[in-house]
């Protein structure tokens, strides 16, 4: 049963990318673009940092180390509506996860493949930065009640992770928790601005 909820409301979301990038959407020459790997926390969607700059940047600077498709780091700043939003920081949307699993797993189980699973990054990453079966899950389900004529589609999916070393010692605060916001529909983007 699909229970989307209409967030009447608009979040300021923050993209961490290259400059050239950012330039390009802020002057209306390009579009960011939905991702779809396979271990993206949230499902397929353009990704945003809820009303988190400073993490966007960290991002951006990290993967311009990593990975070198960043040659200069910039955020992007986006004023989005989340419209129809699968939150998971709202109970009904982790009981709704809970309940479809067994069907997701039957759905593996038949077509005869391995449940995907969430590993670490590298040495160290003990928050499972590869999540590739929430990844998997959280598409097959939104993709599920998309296919309902009776429900309208998902714009997006809002989460909250913990990330990182404790903040403190004994703490169950992490040093780069975070709201992140996968954007499935980009008409739910009203407006790109550069942030100060």
């Amino acid at each position: 049963m699909n229970q989307a909820f209409q967030y009447q409301r608009l979040v300021l979301g923050y993209h961490g990318c290259d400059k050239a990038v950012a330039d390009r959407v802020l002057m209306g020459d390009d579009t960011l673009k939905k991702s779809e790997k396979s271990y993206d926390w949230l499902g397929s969607g353009i990704y945003f940092w809820e009303h988190g700059p400073e993490r966007a940047f960290e991002w951006a600077e990290e993967q311009m180390k990593r990975a070198k498709k960043i040659k200069t780091p910039a955020v992007l700043g986006a004023v989005i509506h989340l419209g129809n939003c699968f939150d998971m920081m709202d109970i009904h949307s982790t009981r709704v996860l809970a309940e479809a699993f067994p069907r997701f797993k039957r759905t593996y189980a038949e077509i005869g493949e391995v449940l995907p699973e969430n590993t670490p990054i590298g040495m160290g990453d003990s928050d499972l930065l590869l999540r590739r079966l929430d990844c998997s899950m959280i598409n097959w389900l939104t993709e599920e009640f998309d296919a309902d004529p009776h429900f309208p589609r998902y714009d997006s999916v809002r989460g909250v992770f913990q990330e990182a070393d404790p903040a403190f010692e004994g703490s169950s605060i992490r040093k780069k928790s975070h709201i992140q916001l996968a954007i499935r529909n980009p008409a739910c983007i009203i407006g790109y601005f550069r942030p100060l």
